[in-house]
């Protein structure tokens, strides 16, 4: 007992309990303490896929109003945007499963600077190819906010789903959610090796993310019922064909959910 009350005692540092050490002014315990794993299976095309939940994380892309709002940018330019909030149910469904069990929810939403001076003319053309329409930046005549511009709401999450104080959100400026962003230092400060993948649009910033985590070594899957596109069906199908044949995996989010639950 009297040995025990003499041991000094250790404070956590660190960005989590996943990823800290245990300190006092004379000790630094840097054993991370291990984790139990909980193994989750889906199928996808008759294979059995499993991976661990302690050691995944779920990667929402630009699920934002000027995506998936009947106001926003793209609604604007002439794009139904109908198919870009069909994963909000799933997502709704699925998140608060995640969160209770401990699964980091991450959020990549487009926030560009308001001068635009980091986006260069290759970026600024998209959705804008004559650049005589409404682009990157500029306000949107059904509200008051620029596009995808950060704080506006434009760059805001649709109301339907909502960005939790436990979960985290990084700005991008590009498709990709990896490219001059915090993103991987965060997923590896939470040792995190899987990645689940949502969002829109599938074929553009989801995939071009995904791309980016599987280049960097993280294990990853395309949520099929939380992503979605307003481009042309065949491009849903070239998607899934690729993260399949080259990029990792596709499943659907009911089959987590019901494992986790």
């Amino acid at each position: 007992m009297d040995a025990m009350a003499n041991q000094p005692k250790l404070n956590p540092l660190g960005p989590s309990p996943r990823n800290e050490w245990r300190v006092s002014a004379d000790t630094v315990n840097m054993v991370r303490t291990p984790a139990t794993a909980r193994p989750v299976s889906v199928v996808d095309r008759g294979r059995t896929i499993t991976f661990d939940a302690t050691r995944t994380a779920i990667v929402v892309v630009d699920m934002q109003n000027d995506f998936c709002h009947p106001d926003g940018w793209l609604a604007h330019i002439g794009v139904d945007v109908t198919p870009a909030r069909a994963p909000i149910g799933p997502l709704q469904a699925l998140l608060p499963v995640l969160r209770k069990c401990g699964l980091p929810v991450v959020w990549v939403n487009w926030g560009n600077r308001a001068d635009r001076a980091n986006l260069s003319p290759g970026i600024l053309h998209v959705y804008n190819p004559d650049g005589a329409g409404i682009g990157i930046g500029d306000k949107l005549p059904l509200r008051d906010a620029e596009v995808l511009q950060a704080g506006s709401w434009a760059a805001q999450v649709v109301d339907e789903l909502t960005i939790e104080p436990e979960d985290i959100a990084i700005a991008k400026y590009s498709m990709s959610g990896f490219h001059d962003t915090v993103l991987e230092r965060v997923l590896r400060n939470l040792g995190v090796t899987t990645l689940l993948f949502a969002g829109v649009n599938a074929d553009q910033c989801v995939l071009c993310t995904l791309q980016d985590g599987n280049f960097r070594g993280f294990d990853c899957i395309m949520l099929e019922d939380c992503s979605a596109t307003t481009s042309p069906g065949f491009c849903m199908e070239a998607t899934l064909y690729n993260v399949r044949q080259c990029f990792g995996f596709v499943c659907h989010s009911k089959e987590i959910r019901e494992q986790l639950a």
